[in-house]
């Protein structure tokens, strides 16, 4: 019988990695497809564009307070329990959606069965848990994992879009929650082994990056990190939800928006693993600020640029320059809280990225609704991308930040 460090950095360890990134890229879908339909949910229940996004709203507020409970049952049960649950809610929830005779119907489905129930279990908890797994190469695995959220926003925009298109959006829905049952189902068995607790030999000590904890209260920090989260994910959300109806406001259609946002997203999937190697050498707080500084530099780029050729190249840095920000904070939750509270702490900042997806989403919306035009929506993201900024310049700025740099 293998020992807990024996499987830690593992041949079993890496075949986790794998099923964990594909329940993540199905499981994923509950984020995007909402997107890919606002504009026809618009037109179908004749709604202003703040109105369509609220379902988008629901959805995040339901996948952050979701991975909060769908961690702590992993850290007692292990991942898999809340992993077949969530598999099933996602054909529920779709079914539902698809039966929605109002809008009111449709968010409900959205928040509570897709996102709450459904979703939020393929991202959080499985980020705390390949964190037990891996040691040497914690930061790359986490991000491999991470980016099965992006790969979801590659993958899944065009087929729903071509699903709305070929059947409508109602049997659209339909379709994603049976693909879901069918594929999801089989590779939560993949999981059913409990994570490894055992101490690890002394000879990883220099070879893995361990930065000296921070001087603050466990409190403190938590809090800290799931403001910034906010603060960066308002920001991170106005081309991610809005970047469709921008492209089929400013005439290009929504065809070409979803072809936009799937670029945008493969991009990230190389971003989130480029920043696990650096997070690997850094640390995850430096890590955080690579991104943020990034991803504000590339909200900027919008605000002058709205033609075909150059929004694709904006899109496609956007997300090349944002896509790590994410994974950053499960790493920096893991560099400084006890492994048994990985997956409750990590959901809460899980949470409130997507707090932060939701809130921005929907006040990109009303921004539109109140201006006409996007431009507001940009620059008020960049005043959110500032607040993350100043909180990781304050955290890097603690006495045991430098001295971990050192």
């Amino acid at each position: 019988m293998q020992s807990a460090t024996d499987l830690i950095d593992s041949r079993i360890a890496w075949w986790r990695l794998l099923a964990a990134l594909a329940l993540s890229t199905l499981g994923g879908v509950g984020m995007w497809s909402v997107v890919v339909a606002l504009p026809a949910v618009q037109a179908e229940f004749g709604v202003s564009r703040a109105a369509a996004s609220f379902p988008y709203t629901l959805t995040m507020l339901g996948f952050g307070l979701g991975g909060i409970m769908m961690g702590r049952l992993s850290d007692r049960y292990g991942v898999r329990v809340p992993l077949v649950g969530a598999t099933f809610m996602l054909a529920f929830g779709y079914a539902v959606a698809s039966m929605s005779s109002s809008l009111a119907m449709y968010a409900v489905a959205q928040g509570l069965l897709i996102g709450m129930l459904g979703s939020s279990a393929s991202f959080g908890p499985l980020l705390a848990d390949i964190s037990h797994w891996f040691e040497r190469r914690r930061g790359v695995a986490v991000s491999i994992v991470a980016s099965g959220n992006y790969l979801a926003g590659a993958l899944w925009p065009p087929i729903v879009q071509q699903l709305i298109e070929t059947y409508g959006w109602r049997t659209a829905h339909l379709c994603i929650g049976a693909i879901c049952l069918v594929t999801m189902l089989p590779l939560t068995y993949a999981m059913r082994r409990r994570p490894p607790r055992g101490s690890l030999p002394s000879a990883l000590g220099a070879t893995v990056h361990r930065p000296v904890p921070l001087q603050i209260s466990p409190v403190a920090l938590q809090t800290l990190l799931m403001v910034a989260g906010v603060a960066c994910c308002v920001a991170m959300s106005m081309p991610q939800v809005h970047l469709v109806a921008y492209c089929a406001d400013l005439g290009f259609g929504p065809a070409v928006g979803a072809q936009m946002l799937s670029l945008m997203l493969g991009m990230g999937i190389i971003s989130r693993l480029a920043s696990g190697f650096i997070a690997d050498r850094i640390g995850g707080l430096r890590t955080l600020l690579l991104g943020s500084v990034l991803q504000g530099l590339a909200l900027m780029l919008y605000i002058p640029f709205d033609g075909l050729l150059s929004l694709f190249v904006v899109s496609a840095l956007f997300g090349l320059f944002q896509g790590g920000i994410v994974p950053s904070y499960a790493i920096i939750v893991r560099e400084n809280f006890p492994p048994s509270e990985a997956g409750a702490r990590v959901g809460l900042v899980v949470m409130a990225t997507l707090f932060g997806m939701a809130l921005g989403g929907w006040m990109s919306g009303a921004v539109f609704d109140l201006t006409g035009s996007y431009r507001a929506a940009f620059i008020n993201g960049l005043l959110w991308n500032l607040v993350n900024l100043s909180i990781v310049i304050w955290l890097l700025r603690r006495p045991n930040a430098r001295l971990a740099a050192a």
